[in-house]
C-alpha cells in the first residue's frame, strides 16, 4: 500500500556515494518531481557526488564530509535541527549512512529489506521497500512505488552546465568520438592496458577519435599512461584533467563509451550515450549500465561458476567474484567484437564517402 495518496511536503534522500549509484538514484528523484513538482526534496550526499547533483533543479543538496569524522555527522545534524520530513529515503546500505540517519527526523523511514541490505541497515528503517527488479535502479524505483508514484519507468533528463557544454565542443569534430574510461576507483574492476590499447587501435582504424577519461587518482593516471605507451592511437588523455560537469558534457557528445563498472558508465546513461560495460566481479544485470545491459561484455558468470560452483540465481543478490584476475577473462577479441556489433547496430561509424 502506498504511503502517500497526495503529494508529501518534504522528502529527504540519503545516498552518499558512489557516483554511479547516485546517477541511478537521479531517475527516482526526477520521477518524484514529475508527479509531485511541489514536494521539497533534500538530498544528502558526498562531496564528489555533489559536484553533479547540485546541477539538478529544485533540489536541496547537503554535503556530508566523511573525512571529517564525527564532526561531519554533527554538521549534518546541525543543519537539519528543527526539521521533520514526511519520509526519509534511506538508500544506502552502509553503516556510516545508517548512523547519519539517526539525526534525521521523519515520519516514515524507508529502507531495503534484509535480503538486499547489509550492515544492519534494516534496523534503522520502519518501512521496507520491495524492489521492482534485479537492477539497482529497479530497487531504487521501489522506493517510488512505496511512496505512491504511478510512473515508475526510469528516465533521466540531466541538465548540463552551459559553460561545460562550451568546453566540450572543442572535442566535437567530423570523427565520431570513442571515450574509454579505463579505471574504476576499485582497481580489481579494471581491465588490462593491453586490451584497451588493442581496442583503441581497432577504433582508430574504423575512423573514430579515441580519448581517455577518468579521475585524478594515481592508479587511474598510471593505467592511462601505460595505455598510451602501448598505442599511438589515443588522440587525447584527459584522465584527471576534467571536472565532473565537464566530463558529463563531454560524454554527452560521444558516440560511445567503454568502461568497467565505474561512475562515467552510469553518467553516460543519464545523457543517453551508449555504453559498453566490462564486467567480471559484479553481476551486470544488477549493476551494469541500465539502458545498455545488452551491450555488456561479461565474464561474471564464468568467474562466478569457477569460484563458487554455482550460478548467479543460486547465490545472494550481492555476490561478488573475489578472484583478483577475473577481468583478465575478458579478451580483446570479445570487446572488439562487441564494439563492432554496437557501432553497426547504432550506426555510430560514418559511412565511407
Amino acid at each position: 500500500m502506498a504511503l502517500f495518496s497526495q503529494a508529501p511536503q518534504s522528502l529527504c534522500l540519503l545516498r552518499l556515494s558512489a557516483l554511479g549509484d547516485c546517477c541511478h538514484a537521479v531517475a527516482l528523484v526526477q520521477a518524484i518531481q514529475r508527479q509531485w513538482p511541489h514536494a521539497r526534496i533534500t538530498w544528502i550526499t558526498g562531496k564528489i557526488e555533489a559536484q553533479l547533483l547540485q546541477q539538478l533543479p529544485d533540489i536541496e543538496v547537503i554535503v556530508f564530509d566523511k573525512q571529517a569524522g564525527w564532526r561531519g555527522y554533527a554538521e549534518i545534524w546541525r543543519q537539519l535541527r528543527g526539521r521533520r520530513f514526511d519520509a526519509l529515503l534511506h538508500m544506502q546500505a552502509a553503516m556510516r549512512a545508517s548512523l547519519l540517519s539517526l539525526g534525521i527526523r521523519a515520519r516514515y523511514r524507508l529502507g531495503l529489506p534484509k535480503d538486499r541490505a547489509k550492515d544492519g541497515q534494516w534496523l534503522f528503517t520502519n518501512h521496507k521497500v520491495i524492489s521492482l527488479g534485479e537492477h539497482v535502479v529497479d530497487g531504487f524505483m521501489g522506493f517510488g512505488k512505496s511512496l505512491g508514484l504511478t510512473d515508475l519507468q526510469p528516465r533521466w533528463q540531466f541538465p548540463l552546465q552551459p559553460e561545460a557544454i562550451n568546453w566540450a565542443r572543442q572535442y566535437h569534430g567530423k570523427q565520431p568520438l570513442l571515450l574509454i574510461c579505463p579505471a574504476s576507483s576499485k582497481t580489481y574492476k579494471n581491465w588490462t592496458a593491453e586490451g584497451y590499447a588493442a581496442l583503441a587501435d581497432h577504433a582508430h582504424h574504423q575512423g573514430m577519435k579515441v580519448m581517455l577519461i577518468g579521475g585524478p587518482a594515481k592508479a587511474e593516471q598510471e593505467l592511462a599512461a601505460k595505455i598510451c605507451t602501448l598505442t599511438g592511437h589515443i588522440d587525447e588523455n584527459l584522465v584527471g584533467k576534467t571536472r565532473l560537469p565537464q566530463l558529463l558534457a563531454l560524454i554527452s557528445q560521444a558516440g560511445l563509451v567503454v568502461a568497467p563498472d565505474t561512475g562515467p558508465a552510469h553518467m553516460a546513461t543519464m545523457v543517453g550515450t551508449p555504453v559498453i560495460g566490462l564486467y567480471a566481479h559484479h553481476n551486470p544485470q544488477r549493476t551494469g549500465p541500465y539502458l545498455c545491459r545488452p551491450y555488456v561484455v561479461s565474464a561474471y558468470e564464468q568467474a562466478l561458476l569457477a569460484e563458487t560452483g554455482k550460478t548467479a540465481d543460486r547465490l545472494p543478490w550481492r555476490t561478488r567474484v573475489k578472484n583478483p584476475n577475473a577481468m583478465r577473462l575478458i579478451s580483446p577479441e570479445m570487446v572488439i567484437s562487441r564494439f563492432d556489433q554496437v557501432t553497426q547496430a547504432l550506426a555510430i561509424l560514418k559511412e565511407p564517402s
